[in-house]
């Protein structure tokens, strides 16, 4: 299924591979490798992963503390957030009702 990535997710992505590189450039591809991952498994399965704020599911990283917030649709699968789950719960939910997203992958 294709994946369609809000701006400020696509953001949120590649500020926190940003900030691992500055740490350390392998763990920023670490970070990306692990979130690239993420989305393609979100892609291939998007209901297997649990509803936590409906519409929207939630699928965690393994290995940082990051989750993809995401909304399945017929055409596509809308990734919301790629939020920290450490800060501001919540922030992401006025972009359910947004329609600015921009295509990925």
């Amino acid at each position: 299924m294709r994946v369609i990535l809000h701006p400020e997710a696509e953001a949120e992505f590649l500020g926190a591979q940003r900030y691992y590189s500055e740490v350390r450039r392998a763990l920023g591809l670490r970070f990306y490798d692990e979130l690239s991952g993420l989305l393609l498994r979100v892609a291939e399965r998007p209901l297997a992963f649990r509803q936590f704020a409906p519409p929207a599911r939630r699928a965690f990283a393994r290995h940082f503390p990051y989750a993809v917030v995401f909304v399945p649709r017929a055409e596509a699968v809308w990734i919301i957030a790629v939020m920290h789950v450490r800060r501001k719960p919540g922030y992401w939910k006025r972009r359910l009702t947004t329609r600015a997203s921009r295509k990925r992958s």
